[in-house]
């Protein structure tokens, strides 16, 4: 090998050099490729998911603020029917504004498509100013009542507490997940 010529030197080098790049640059090289496509897929996967996770955090800071709104509609419109709390309350209200209840007649639910209507029919004894008073705290109620069909007479046998009689229908509502079935419907 000592004997050979300038160009053997040459041509065994460019042998070696082509072995090199065939057998070990050139794998290295595909595999390094293969890794940065990996890396620019699993990037994007990232950024992808980033904003995923954004739109989920979005996603779950209006899920609070409608959860905490649906709780203080059911506060309003509840999901069952609480005759004996609001019995206890209505009579409250009146015993505080010295008022008498004469009758407290709930009637049957009223179906509509995502909630019902319960009238409920009442008649008090008092005088005026009271009576006033009963329907401003009745406002400020956390359920919701409509005040429907009310009616004031005078009493034939007065008295300083007891001057009037009024009658009224009050209507609360109930709030209901599954909507009124077909049904319901046929019976109206």
């Amino acid at each position: 090998m000592r004997k050979w010529p300038w160009y053997g030197y040459f041509f065994l080098a460019v042998i070696i050099f082509g072995l090199f790049y065939i057998l070990y640059y050139k794998p290295k090289k595909s595999e390094l490729n293969e890794l940065r496509n990996e890396r620019i897929e699993v990037q994007q996967e990232v950024m992808r998911l980033k904003a995923k996770k954004r739109e989920l955090d979005k996603v779950e800071a209006e899920l609070k603020i409608l959860d905490k709104t649906l709780k203080e509609l059911e506060a309003i419109i509840p999901k069952k029917k609480e005759i004996a709390t609001i019995l206890r309350r209505i009579q409250q209200l009146a015993y505080d504004a010295r008022l008498n209840i004469v009758k407290f007649i709930p009637k049957g639910e009223i179906d509509k498509e995502f909630y019902s209507e319960w009238p409920i029919s009442i008649e008090i004894t008092g005088n005026y100013h009271n009576l006033a008073i009963f329907f401003d705290r009745l406002s400020h109620f956390s359920r919701l009542f409509n005040i429907e069909d009310f009616s004031i007479k005078s009493l034939a046998r007065q008295s300083e507490a007891s001057t009037i009689s009024a009658t009224w229908t009050a209507k609360t509502y109930i709030f209901r997940e599954e909507p009124a079935s077909s049904e319901s419907k046929q019976k109206k």
